[in-house]
């Protein structure tokens, strides 16, 4: 596969990749920069072995003390699903609407929005308060009209205008490793479940379903420069095709298309 490279300038910028400590929002404009995002599917044993030789070379992120975090993403959309459905039609530039936590606390609250153009992404956040958190649960929007932060209103527009709502939770547990030549985030992500949409997201005994079949996880791996020869190398044989994987998309189907017969039979699920 042929190595692209892709940045864009424009207006606004990818939030935190760790963020479990958090950052504080700015409201000036700020650069956006596109990144590449390539994902795979592999094996717990090959996630094993590749964890160590990674571990050795790349050091884990500095918001992981522990070495991983728990993340929790609450998913909006709008009345049509349209990211759920642009998704699997293959639409080129799509974006998707998602309140996030870190270990089920509310010490950070992020609203974010990602922007998907082919394979190159970009993410968009701002920090909420837990009791705005709550108003946007129960249905009261107009607040956002008055926050200091652009993409809060943005946010007000989205689900007035097209009666975005929340759809499903995604639950997983995250190990990240950063190498900072290339700006290079390479995370294991793993346990993945799916709850359905409610303002309980910070119950870390939140029933769920388990969405990946046994046996696999998730490497993503994130870069804006370049992708470093030595950590290519690295990945296991099985793995060296790239995926399509939207774990909003698995989660949502695994909610909304459960059947007690066919609870397992998934588009997403058949297509492995």
């Amino acid at each position: 596969m042929s190595l692209r490279l892709f940045s864009r300038a424009d207006a606004g910028a990818e939030g935190s990749a760790g963020g479990a400590a958090g950052l504080e929002p700015s409201t000036r404009p700020v650069r956006r920069q596109f990144r590449n995002e390539w994902k795979y599917y592999i094996s717990l044993w090959d996630a094993d072995a590749l964890r160590a030789r990674i571990g050795a070379a790349v050091p884990h992120d500095e918001n992981a003390p522990e070495g991983g975090y728990a993340i929790r993403s609450l998913y909006f959309d709008d009345y049509w699903d349209s990211a759920y459905h642009n998704k699997i039609d293959g639409v080129q530039y799509r974006t998707k609407w998602r309140v996030r936590i870190y270990n089920y606390s509310d010490a950070t609250i992020k609203l974010e929005r990602k922007v998907k153009d082919g394979a190159y992404i970009y993410k968009q956040s701002a920090r909420l308060g837990r009791e705005e958190f709550e108003r946007i649960i129960d249905g009261d929007y107009a607040f956002l009209l008055t926050n200091p932060q652009n993409l809060c209103r943005e946010f007000y527009v989205a689900c007035v205008s097209q009666v975005m709502r929340p759809k499903v939770i995604v639950d997983y547990e995250r190990e990240p490793f950063v190498f900072d030549a290339g700006t290079v985030r390479i995370t294991f992500d793993s346990n993945l479940r799916a709850a359905a949409a409610t303002g309980d997201i910070f119950n870390p005994n939140l029933p769920t379903y388990d969405v990946l079949p046994y046996g696999k996880t998730i490497l993503e791996v994130k870069f804006t420069e370049f992708y470093p020869q030595f950590i290519r190398e690295m990945l296991p044989p099985g793995a060296q095709d790239l995926s399509a994987i939207s774990k909003y998309v698995l989660c949502y189907e695994q909610m909304h298309h459960r059947s007690d017969v066919l609870s397992m039979l998934t588009k997403s699920e058949k297509a492995w």
